[in-house]
């Protein structure tokens, strides 16, 4: 075995083979990842494949974060994330598990992607995967938007090109802008004239903007994806977002859990040698001289506290808890990069949280014909969160989610996460039971539900979300992309603390398992540079 001491602790590594494409690497790095979300285990796996030693930690008490599951009665619940995208091939998870070489997980695609509901309505706008198909509906849901349909299929083709050649974004150094010009093609040019409009501007451009049916539809996907609504979004963020889920590319339902992603990318971090250590709270990044040198743990089990050195340090966490964990050592560093970094952090519009109810029902609840995500907006003068609207999935017969006979239901609204904090026990006990017995009610007019069909019923708050992912107030969903925190004015992979690297959906492109696993590997290439150099 291979050892390292810090303080107290000791993390024992497995020896291994490294692979023969890195054997130049004389003295293997050490790299600690914050966090067993989709996008630090991507990372930590990557990282040991390419012939690095890593250590991941996570306070909870399963990998995955927002993408994990637990279990009641026999029922299987996607704790946030329940649709992936990504798998067919040249998509990015499909990239990452052929590298890894371990299969990627069972999955069918999502078709219709989604089931919309605008108020009032009982017919859905189905976003159907055939291209085609989709076309159809959507030119006789919407009757003279066309041409701004095609406006955003030429984005999104242009923008796919690109990204598929790993840009890196935004870019920090000169290795960053080499391989950001490198990707830029005659065929990205036509995005340029585009960058700093919204979607607000591209429906106005068309005569749109007044399409009341058309800006809810639009604003509800929007808010799934983007976190901000048309008037905020980045046209070019929103192009690819909306494009995604029709073929070659599209959405796809994971047979057995969401936690199978997880797992398979555990099974992959240590066939390559890594570890994982679950119930490890990290609760504060070292730093020297302006560049991270480890981190300070904490076993929840023991209690006992030590200090781990590392070359690296990759924190899958938020941006707002990443400044958290800097904590003072912020005050240390010899510039002021820093300073400004959390000054920018602290500037950022108040993210969402999310109210979910997991239901477990008999199957006589679910409606024939019932689609896998539907999505309803309640009433026009109301928010698109706060219980006027709900994202639902649906489970499948034998998708692993539900015994026979029976389905699980995942209803989610965005909320203020902050509201969930104030008061005391009390209020929020009380707010929690408004907001159960609204979303049952909302429910209720879909899915025959009764107490003879609810086996099982369950909330999650923010306040949930922040005891079992760790994340600030229970945020959920990323910074939101509006033009000042998109793509080439986000928040980048590479952070101004030397050696420190951020991965998940503050960064590009956003949140999503794909978009977490893409800024992994922007993070992996940038490491691996950093070391040649």
């Amino acid at each position: 075995m291979v050892s390292t001491q810090g303080g107290k602790g000791k993390v024992e590594y497995p020896k291994k083979e490294f692979p023969q494409k890195k054997v130049q690497k004389k003295v293997a790095q050490k790299v600690v990842v914050i966090g067993a979300g989709i996008g630090g285990l991507t990372a930590g796996a990557l990282l040991a494949r390419r012939g690095y030693r890593v250590l991941m930690l996570d306070q909870a008490l399963v990998p995955g974060g927002c993408a994990s599951t637990f279990k009641r009665r026999g029922f299987t619940f996607d704790v946030g994330a329940t649709q992936v995208a990504g798998l067919e091939p040249g998509g990015i998870h499909k990239r990452i598990f052929d590298e890894l070489e371990v299969d990627l997980p069972a999955a069918t695609p999502c078709d219709p992607a989604c089931a919309v509901f605008l108020p009032g309505e009982t017919e859905p706008i189905n976003i159907w995967r055939n291209p085609e198909q989709w076309k159809r509906e959507r030119q006789r849901q919407f009757p003279g938007s066309e041409p701004f349909w095609q406006l955003m299929a030429t984005l999104f083709n242009a923008s796919w090109k690109f990204q598929s050649r790993d840009p890196v974004l935004p870019p920090r150094n000169v290795w960053d802008l080499w391989q950001l010009t490198s990707a830029v093609r005659p065929d990205t040019l036509i995005t340029l004239p585009f960058t700093f409009m919204t979607v607000a501007d591209g429906l106005r451009g068309y005569g749109l903007y007044d399409n009341k049916r058309l800006k809810t539809f639009l604003d509800m996907q929007l808010k799934l994806y983007s976190q901000v609504d048309v008037d905020q979004t980045a046209l070019l963020y929103a192009a690819t977002a909306l494009g995604v889920s029709q073929e070659p590319q599209g959405l796809f339902h994971l047979q057995g859990s969401m936690q199978v992603l997880s797992d398979r990318l555990v099974e992959a971090l240590e066939k390559w040698g890594g570890k994982l250590l679950m119930r490890h709270t990290v609760e504060q990044i070292e730093t020297s001289g302006g560049k991270a040198t480890g981190v300070r743990i904490r076993n929840q089990k023991t209690g006992e506290v030590w200090t781990e050195p590392a070359d690296e340090v990759v924190a899958n966490v938020t941006v707002q808890n990443l400044v958290k964990l800097l904590g003072n050592n912020l005050q240390t560093f010899p510039e002021t990069s820093m300073t400004g970094y959390k000054y920018r952090v602290d500037k950022l519009p108040s993210p969402s949280g999310a109210f979910v109810i997991y239901l477990g029902v008999d199957k006589r609840a679910i409606p024939d014909g019932c689609p896998p995500h539907l999505q309803f907006l309640y009433d026009y003068d109301g928010e698109i969160g706060e219980n006027n609207s709900l994202f639902i999935s649906v489970s499948k017969p034998g998708d692993g989610r539900a015994p026979e006979g029976k389905a699980t239901i995942t209803a989610s609204s965005f909320t203020d996460a902050a509201m969930w904090w104030r008061g005391s026990k009390q209020e929020y006990d009380s707010l929690k039971e408004e907001y159960t017995e609204n979303a049952i009610a909302r429910l209720s007019q879909y899915f025959d539900l009764t107490p003879e069909t609810i086996i099982h019923q369950e909330t999650a708050t923010p306040r949930t979300f922040a005891r079992f992912t760790a994340r600030e107030q229970g945020i959920v969903g990323g910074i939101g992309q509006r033009i000042p925190t998109f793509g080439p004015f986000g928040f980048a992979t590479r952070t101004p603390c030397k050696s420190l690297w951020l991965v998940g959906d503050s960064t590009h492109p956003g949140e999503g398992t794909a978009g977490v696993s893409y800024s992994a590997l922007t993070a992996v290439r940038q490491i691996e540079t950093s070391f040649c150099l």
